[in-house]
C-alpha cells in the first residue's frame, strides 16, 4: 500500500521556522522525485514549492528561494522541508507528493489529482503576522 507519512507544521510566527517530514512507503522512492505542494486557505489553486530528483538535484519556487531547502533520507528517502522566515504568505496546506518524471515541480503540480502521482493527506502550516 503507497503511503506519503507527513509530520511536522503548525503555527509559528512570522519569522520563524518549521520543518516538515514525509516518509514513504509501499512504491520503490528511489525511482521518484519528491516534493512539497502546496494550496493556500480558501482557493483550489496549488503552488509547487520544492521537488528533489532521485539524484539529490533540486527545484525551489522562487517564492521561497533562499528561505525553504528541501532534502532526503538516502536510507530510506524521507523527505525534509526546512522552512526559514516564514511569512503569512506561507499560510498554506502543504502536501507531499511523488512523481515518477524527472524535475517534477511543475508536473506534480499541475497533475497533482492524476493517479500516477502519489500524495500525502496534506500538514497545515499557520504564520501569523
Amino acid at each position: 500500500q503507497v503511503q506519503l507519512m507527513e509530520s511536522g507544521g503548525g503555527s509559528v510566527q512570522s519569522g520563524g521556522s518549521l520543518r516538515l517530514s514525509c516518509k514513504p512507503s509501499g512504491f520503490p522512492a528511489i525511482n521518484y522525485c519528491m516534493g512539497w505542494v502546496r494550496q493556500a486557505p480558501g482557493t483550489w489553486r496549488r503552488g509547487g514549492v520544492a521537488a528533489i530528483n532521485s539524484d539529490g538535484s533540486t527545484e525551489c519556487a522562487d517564492s521561497v528561494k533562499g528561505r525553504f531547502s528541501i532534502s532526503k533520507d538516502d536510507a530510506d528517502y524521507t523527505l525534509t522541508l526546512q522552512m526559514n522566515s516564514l511569512t503569512p504568505a506561507d499560510t498554506a496546506t502543504y502536501f507531499c507528493a511523488a512523481d515518477p518524471r524527472r524535475n517534477c515541480l511543475t508536473t506534480m503540480t499541475d497533475d497533482f489529482d492524476d493517479e500516477d502521482i502519489y500524495r500525502g493527506q496534506g500538514l497545515q502550516v499557520t504564520v501569523s503576522s
